[in-house]
């Protein structure tokens, strides 16, 4: 059983930049891949990024070049270096772990964080 704590979230201009983190715990956290998962007040989950345990990276096009997603296993723990925010970038943003590959489904995943809330005003 892994248990997931993400912290980092907060209120920001556009502009701006945020670095969230995830904690991980009850595991063998190199054995799992890792994604970050957001979700809008009134919108579906959506996928944002993942990472491997060899630390190949996926992301949503809609954060290509401004988002970096990064793992250090040796802290189990899980990064998400967001720069150049938008006010569109507002949500929860959760951490999320599935044993093998990365995906960017969201069923795919089995376990999860709490959540951490993204703010950005315009």
């Amino acid at each position: 059983q892994v248990q997931l704590v993400e912290s980092g979230g907060g209120l920001v201009q556009a502009g701006g930049s945020l670095r969230l983190s995830c904690a991980a715990s009850g595991g063998t956290f190199s054995n799992y891949a890792m994604g970050w998962f957001r979700q809008a007040l009134g919108k579906e989950q959506e996928f944002v990024a993942a990472i491997s345990w060899t630390k190949m990276v996926n992301y949503a096009d809609s954060v290509k070049g401004r988002f970096t997603i990064s793992r250090d296993n040796a802290k189990s723990a899980m990064y998400l270096q967001m720069n150049n925010l938008k006010p569109e970038d507002t949500a929860v943003y959760y951490c999320a772990a599935r044993v093998l590959t990365i995906s960017t489904m969201s069923r795919e995943y089995r376990y999860w964080g709490q959540g951490t809330q993204v703010t950005v005003s315009s």
